[in-house]
């Protein structure tokens, strides 16, 4: 790689990590997981640096590349976690600690859905993508993508204090752009 192409990759990362191990946090439900998934994008960006920086939306390039490198984690091994409702004795209750809660709940439920589903609503409620953008991403039509959204949507609102966590939200606990969008059941 060139020092120019070189450079261009690095402000990329710098740019772009956070927000990209954001993604694959809720793609995953791990914070390691998903620091190991942007690692594996990032590496595959690099190797094709020159085809990535020339497209359309290099962000949107490497998002659809944590994507699919999540997708071969579950093929290659599927990894059962388990995540509980509720963290063990809360001390005391301010809104910080809320906060931490709605994620935590979030993640829950988002870890119990299947992982084209997770990805559907990840990328369409959190990353805000329109579904043709999903599609494409993930390689399937626009209506399997909302297809896939609506099941999704519809086995996070049975999930059990969901609900409660998104009232709280909806009460003045600034949560994230995601959450508010699921907690409310609707599409765009």
């Amino acid at each position: 790689m060139q020092a120019e192409q070189e450079a261009q990759f690095q402000e990329f990362v710098r740019a772009r990590w956070s927000r990209l191990v954001r993604t694959a946090y809720l793609l995953t439900g791990d914070v390691h997981h998903a620091e190991d998934l942007t690692q594996t994008a990032l590496a595959k960006a690099y190797r094709s640096w020159r085809r990535v920086s020339r497209s359309d939306s290099p962000e949107a390039y490497v998002r659809r590349m944590l994507v699919s490198c999540n997708s071969d984690r579950f093929r290659k091994r599927r990894v059962t976690e388990s995540l509980t409702a509720a963290p063990p004795e809360v001390a005391g209750r301010d809104e910080a600690v809320a906060r931490v809660d709605e994620r935590g709940v979030l993640i829950g439920a988002l870890a119990g859905l299947p992982p084209k589903q997770r990805a559907v609503i990840v990328m369409r409620y959190w990353e805000d993508l329109s579904e043709a953008e999903v599609a494409e991403m993930l390689g399937c039509s626009p209506g399997t993508v909302k297809s896939q959204a609506s099941k999704g949507l519809a086995k996070l609102r049975t999930y059990p204090g969901l609900a409660r966590a998104m009232d709280g939200a909806e009460r003045g606990h600034t949560s994230s752009a995601g959450t508010s969008s699921v907690g409310q059941g609707g599409t765009r």
